[in-house]
């Protein structure tokens, strides 16, 4: 592993006890090594709304969605402007944030309970589908139209953005 992967920032709670947070995921490649990682750790869960298995198959959908379609886009307009004008905000910013209870519009219902485990490994095989792509990709429900790098960012943001609520015993 690279040094940075061991990383962490640290929140003091008191003499001598540190709670540790890992280091946001910065690309898919360390998406799946935080997934590795995930599973070795004792007792995973959410903090948020959601279970671990809804979080993972939300995650896994999106990306799945960049390559099948998005069930509901936005219309154009929105797609051009504020759609786009966010994805700007959220690359000027360095990561997203958004409702983390918030579901694809038109997508499948999420596993409401059950092991994630399943659900990690379909998030892994749709990164690895994403990243084997060579053809063309379809315009995000939100942003519009993506090249791979950029979808790539987008993907990376999201996964980030729902680590705020992953933790583990």
């Amino acid at each position: 592993m690279k040094r940075r992967d061991f990383v962490v920032s640290g929140l003091a709670l008191g003499p001598g006890l540190i709670l540790a947070a890992p280091v946001k995921v910065q690309t898919l490649t360390e998406a799946r090594i935080w997934l590795d990682q995930l599973e070795k750790a004792p007792g995973a869960k959410t903090t948020g709304t959601w279970p671990l298995v809804s979080v993972l198959e939300h995650l896994s959908q999106s990306i799945e969605m960049s390559l099948d379609g998005f069930p509901q886009p936005k219309s154009a307009a929105f797609q051009h402007t504020l759609g786009a004008a966010a994805f700007a905000v959220f690359q000027w910013r360095g990561k997203m944030s958004h409702g983390l209870d918030e579901p694809i519009p038109g997508a499948p219902a999420l596993t409401a309970q059950g092991d994630w485990k399943p659900a990690a490994n379909r998030l892994r095989a749709a990164i690895a589908r994403f990243e084997a792509n060579t053809g063309p990709l379809k315009p995000h429900f939100a942003y519009g139209a993506l090249s791979k790098a950029e979808f790539a960012q987008a993907h990376v943001f999201h996964i980030a953005n729902h680590q705020d609520e992953i933790v583990s015993g």
